[in-house]
C-alpha cells in the first residue's frame, strides 16, 4: 500500500467510525444515566452541562483502535512494510523488532490509561459525586502504568536506553531514563487531561498534534507511526462531531487519559519525546498554569496569578467563548506543531 494512502486510511476511517458511533453510543449514555458530574470549583455557568452524557472518549478509542488495525493488515496483506518502521530502507531486522516493540507496548499502555480513566468516570457518575478515584488511587495506577511501559521500552532497547534530541544527536540516557520517563508520561497525560475543561477543546488541540506527529513521522520515514498518529487526528476530529460546543457528549478521564498516554506513546515510538514541548504547546501551557497557580496561592497565602486555573478558564472569566478558546488554542498549537516539524527536519536529518 502507497505510504501516503495509508495515513490519509487511517484519518478517514478513523474519523467516520468516531462519528458514526455517536448515533448508537450517545443515546446508550443517556438510556444509562451516565451523565457528567460538574465540579462546584469550575465556572459557574457550566453547571448548565450537568448531566450531558460522559465517557464519550470510548467512541474514538474504538475509532481509533481499529484504524489502526484495518490500514496496518490491509497493509500487511499487501506485502507492504508499515509494522516493520524502516526495514523497507535496509534498516536491520532486530531495528524493526524494537520498533514493534516501542509501538505496540505504547498502544497498550494507552488503552491501560483509558482504562484507569473509565474507572475514574464510572465511579463519578454511578455514585453521583465529582470525585472518582481519589488522588492517591489514581496516583498509584497511573505510576503502575508508567512502570509497565518504560519497563517494556527498556528491554526494546536492549537495556541501554536512549533518546533523540534535536541539534544534539542520540543521548544514553542509563538510570536517568526512569525518572526522565515518569516525568513524560505522568505530566503529559494530567496535562492533556487539564486541557478537556471546555467543549471541543481537547479534541481540537488533539487534531493538531496528530497531523503534526503524522509528518513528522513520514519525515524519518516511520509510516507505522504515522497511521497511529493520523488515526489519533481524525478519531478526535469525528469525536468534535460530537463534541464541538454546546457539546452532546464528553469525552471524560477516559478519552483524556488514553489520549494523553497515546501521545507518550508516539513520541517515544519517534524516539524523540522532547518533541512534545511543541507538539503540545497547549498541553504544556495549560500544566504549567495550573501548576504555577497552586504554588502562587500557597507562597502568597491566598493570591492568584490567573482569575482561575487551568488557563482556559482564566479567558473564560475574561469573557471568552468557548468557540473562541478552541480556535485561538488549537491555532497556539498549530504554531507549536509547524515549529516542530521545521525542528525535526533540520535537527534530525540523516539520524
Amino acid at each position: 500500500m502507497n505510504q501516503y494512502a495509508a495515513l490519509v486510511l487511517a484519518a478517514a476511517s478513523a474519523m467516520g467510525v468516531t462519528a458514526l458511533l455517536g448515533y448508537v453510543f450517545i443515546p446508550w449514555l443517556h438510556k444509562l444515566r451516565f451523565g457528567q458530574i460538574i465540579l462546584d470549583i469550575g465556572p459557574s455557568w457550566h453547571k448548565h452541562k450537568q448531566g450531558t452524557p460522559t465517557m464519550g472518549g470510548i467512541m474514538f478509542i474504538c475509532g481509533i483502535t481499529a484504524a489502526v488495525a484495518v490500514t496496518l493488515l490491509t497493509d500487511f496483506l499487501a506485502g507492504g512494510t508499515l509494522l516493520y518502521g524502516k526495514a523497507a530502507q535496509g534498516i536491520p531486522l532486530v531495528a524493526s523488532q524494537q520498533f514493534l516493540g516501542k509501538l505496540f507496548s505504547g498502544l497498550l499502555m494507552a488503552l491501560l490509561f483509558g482504562l484507569l480513566g473509565f474507572l475514574d468516570d464510572y465511579t463519578k457518575v454511578v455514585k453521583k459525586r465529582n470525585k472518582g478515584l481519589s488522588i492517591s488511587q489514581k496516583t498509584l495506577l497511573q505510576l503502575l502504568i508508567c512502570g509497565g511501559y518504560l519497563a517494556s521500552l527498556y528491554l526494546s532497547m536492549g537495556r541501554n536506553p536512549y533518546t533523540l534530541i534535536p541539534f544534539v544527536g542520540q543521548v544514553r540516557l542509563g538510570w536517568f531514563f526512569w525518572i526522565f520517563g515518569f516525568c513524560v508520561l505522568y505530566c503529559t497525560t494530567n496535562a492533556v487531561n487539564f486541557t478537556d475543561g471546555v467543549d471541543g477543546l481537547c479534541s481540537s488541540v488533539t487534531v493538531t498534534a496528530g497531523v503534526a506527529l503524522a509528518v513528522i513521522a513520514a519525515l524519518r520515514g516511520l509510516f507505522g507511526v504515522g497511521v497511529v498518529s493520523a488515526a489519533m487526528a481524525g478519531g478526535c476530529a469525528g469525536f468534535l462531531v460530537w463534541n464541538r460546543n454546546p457539546a452532546k457528549v464528553i469525552m471524560g478521564d477516559t478519552g483524556a487519559l488514553f489520549l494523553g498516554g497515546l501521545l507518550v506513546a508516539l513520541s517515544f515510538a519517534l524516539d524523540c519525546p522532547v518533541i512534545l514541548l511543541l507538539v503540545g504547546l497547549v498541553y504544556v501551557l495549560e500544566g504549567l498554569s495550573d501548576v504555577l497557580q497552586i504554588g502562587y496561592f500557597k507562597l502568597t497565602h491566598g493570591k492568584r496569578i490567573f482569575k482561575m486555573a487551568p488557563i482556559h478558564h482564566h479567558f473564560e472569566m475574561s469573557g471568552w467563548k468557548e468557540k473562541k478558546i478552541c480556535v485561538v488554542f488549537s491555532l497556539v498549537n498549530l504554531l507549536g506543531c509547524a515549529a516542530a516539524a521545521v525542528v525535526v527536519w533540520f535537527g534530525l536529518k540523516g539520524v
